[in-house]
This record gives C-alpha cells, sequence and structure tokens, in this order.
C-alpha cells in the first residue's frame, strides 16, 4: 500500500492578531463563508488530481483560527478528502481552536463533523500573562475548554509557552503541573522567541521587552523534560511531548518528510520532489482560485541534494532521529552527500549525538544546541 499523505488546510482568520504571533494570519470584519468554501474545496480536488492513489492519514486544519470555521465547511473539506484520495481507517483529523467560550461552543459540531483531535491555543493560565500575550480568553475559559474538549474528540492537545520575561522557575513548574493534572495525551511546550515583523520583536528592539538568557531558558527546558518524562508524556520533538502511541501524527509526516499537500492560503507542500506554496493574502488567494483553479503560487521542483537537506533539519528535531537509508532511497543520494560523518564521530564523541547503523540522532544532551549541531554535520552543498 502507498504511504499516506497528510493534507494540510489553511484557514487564514483571526478575531486580532497576537503580538507574538509570525503566521499567516488576517482580520477581517465579514467573511464570505460560501466563497471559502468553494475555493477550499477547489484548491482541494486540484492537489488530489496531482497525488493520485494515496490514502490520506491525517487532515490538520491549521491557521489563523480554524475553530471559526463553519463545521460545515469543515465537513465539507473531509467529505472531499475521502472522495478524491480516500482516508485510512485511522484517520487522525485534527483542528486547531483557542479556548474562547464562542469556539468552544462549536466543539460539538466539529466533532459531529468529523473531527477526532483538537490543538487548544491556551498558552498560559495566569491572567496577566494572557493579556501580555495578547490572547482574547481568560484563564477560567482555558480549562473550561480543555474539559469540554475531552467530552467530545478522542484526543486533546494544548500548548504552553513558557521562557517568558520574569518567568522563575518555580512559576513555570506549579504551571506545568497544573497543564499535566488534565491528563491530556499531548503537550505542545514552546519556548517564547521573538520573531522578525512581529509586535514584540519591535518591543524587543526597544528595550521593552527582554526575555530570559540562554542559560535560564536552558534550565527551564531541563526541567521541562525531567517533569513532562515522570508524567509519562516524554519529548518525542523539540517541543512536543506525547505518551507513546499519541504524537500528532500529522506533524510526524513533516518530520519525516512524507509528502504533504497543502490548500488554503500560504499553505505549503512537498509533492513527489516539489515544493508548492499558496498566494498568502485571503483575497489573493480567492481570485487565484477563481483564475485558475487553483492557489497555487509557487511550484518548484527540489533538488535531490535539497531534499536530502530539508529532511535532515527535519528528522533530526524528532526523538527518534532519522533513517539515512530513507533519505537516499527518497533522493537517489549516497549519505555522505549530506551528511558530514567526521563531525558525526567528533559530536557522538562528546555526547551530543548517537549512531546507530543507519540511525542517526541528536541526544538530550545535543537538542539545546542544535542549531550548530546540524550546521556541522548536514552537507548543504
Amino acid at each position: 500500500m502507498a504511504e499516506p499523505l497528510a493534507l494540510y488546510v489553511h484557514w487564514p482568520f483571526c478575531v486580532s492578531k497576537c503580538p507574538y504571533c509570525d503566521f499567516n494570519s488576517h482580520v477581517r470584519e465579514s467573511v464570505d463563508q460560501a466563497v471559502w468554501r468553494e475555493a477550499l474545496l477547489t484548491d482541494l480536488r486540484h492537489e488530489a488530481a496531482l497525488l493520485p492513489g494515496r490514502p490520506v492519514g491525517s487532515i490538520f486544519f491549521g491557521g489563523g483560527t480554524p475553530s471559526l470555521m463553519p463545521p460545515e465547511t469543515v465537513a465539507a473539506v473531509i467529505a472531499a478528502a475521502e472522495s478524491a484520495w480516500g482516508l485510512t481507517d485511522d484517520v487522525e483529523i485534527t483542528l486547531e481552536a483557542n479556548p474562547n467560550s464562542v469556539e468552544v461552543a462549536g466543539f460539538a459540531d466539529l466533532a459531529a463533523a468529523g473531527v477526532n483531535r483538537v490543538s487548544i491555543g491556551v498558552q498560559s493560565f495566569d491572567s496577566e500573562v494572557l493579556e501580555f500575550l495578547g490572547r482574547a480568553h481568560s484563564e477560567d475559559e482555558a480549562r473550561r475548554a480543555i474539559a469540554m474538549a475531552q467530552e467530545h474528540f478522542a484526543r486533546v492537545s494544548f500548548d504552553l509557552i513558557y521562557a517568558r520575561p520574569g518567568q522563575t522557575m518555580a512559576a513555570w513548574e506549579s504551571e506545568l503541573a497544573g497543564a499535566l493534572a488534565f491528563g491530556t495525551d499531548h503537550l505542545s511546550l514552546y519556548q517564547l522567541t521573538i520573531e522578525p515583523g512581529t509586535r514584540f520583536a519591535t518591543l524587543a528592539a526597544k528595550g521593552d521587552l527582554v526575555i530570559p538568557d540562554g542559560d535560564t531558558a536552558a534550565d527551564l527546558f531541563d526541567a521541562t523534560q525531567a517533569i513532562t518524562c515522570a508524567a509519562g508524556l516524554p519529548r518525542y520533538e523539540v517541543s512536543n511531548h506525547a505518551r507513546i502511541g499519541q504524537e500528532s501524527r500529522h506533524n510526524l509526516a513533516y518530520w519525516r518528510y512524507a509528502d504533504y499537500a497543502g490548500i488554503g492560503p500560504g499553505a505549503h507542500g512537498r509533492r513527489l520532489g516539489q515544493a508548492t506554496e499558496r498566494h498568502r493574502k485571503p483575497e489573493n488567494f480567492v481570485a487565484a482560485v477563481e483564475r485558475n483553479g487553483h492557489g497555487l503560487k509557487v511550484e518548484a521542483d527540489l533538488p535531490a541534494h535539497e531534499r536530502a537537506t530539508e529532511a535532515m533539519l527535519m528528522g533530526l528535531r524528532l526523538t527518534e532521529g532519522i533513517d539515512l537509508t530513507r533519505i537516499e532511497a527518497r533522493t537517489g543520494l549516497a549519505r555522505g552527500a549530506f551528511v558530514d560523518a567526521d563531525a558525526v564521530v567528533r559530536l557522538a564523541g562528546q555526547g551530543l549525538m548517537r549512531e546507530d547503523g543507519n540511525r542517526l540522532t541528536v541526544t538530550d544532551d545535543g537538542i539545546l544546541l542544535l542549531d550548530s549541531i546540524l550546521s556541522e554535520v548536514v552537507r548543504t552543498g
């Protein structure tokens, strides 16, 4: 059986723009839902015609705020994917949601539409921190959203942001313990980073926003690993934790460098050695679909070496590491073309990497040095 595809669906609209967010999200006074439903379905059918004969193993509705999507649109996209490709028996269908009451009220309808996993953007359970992060929900709403999600969906994950300005170790340990008490099988725990072009970047440039230094952030990271492991949710990727078997299959498809189709504004895809990208601005995306029958802006063949590099950069984020024979098979390159064997031996000697036959991994000691390890190990040309 052919390896399943992953399908990413981007819903670009938000109620407001968060100051740390660099995602393709837009605030609009009104959205013509019928136009958007047809645009997404048309874009999906175009992509399906180029990737035939592959069942879909995961669908991920991201954004933006996809919990603002009408459940009828979610159901229509799922039905179109099933019609065009077929879905695996254990298909994972994830939707990102904010904890706002109005969105939580739609959980039952989204579950009825076919969503079986939800990822909630909680970010913090502290009201002052939520205000700092520009979030539109309260801590009580966050708690209620998780409880409601657990009633309606088989699988629930939520996000927290740590390593925030002034955050102490004791405060983070308490917050994380509270998060684990919900008993979800998956958590995404991100350190706050200052992304270019965001309001936080402007504040940081003026000295009005200072995040913890590297040593403090490393200590917080180490504490996070110890606490989550003890609770049975070990890290399986740099920032993602899950009980064994509850990892996000959709995100694993990215990190394992499988093929995935991306539809909707700004969505990226990897299709049989090609990189695809849709028009980012919502109005431009809809105009392109109406004009061309798809929202594609970029459709480029990726050279074998670039594909091997991407696979390395993605796969070494995983605790499981990468299977070098898989990259060789997918690119036609010998591993010496994309792996610096001497660097691997040196880093393994320092306890930062491990090589076991065809599998290459970054150790727990090395993961905080991932960027510099990648620059040494990955041959980029």
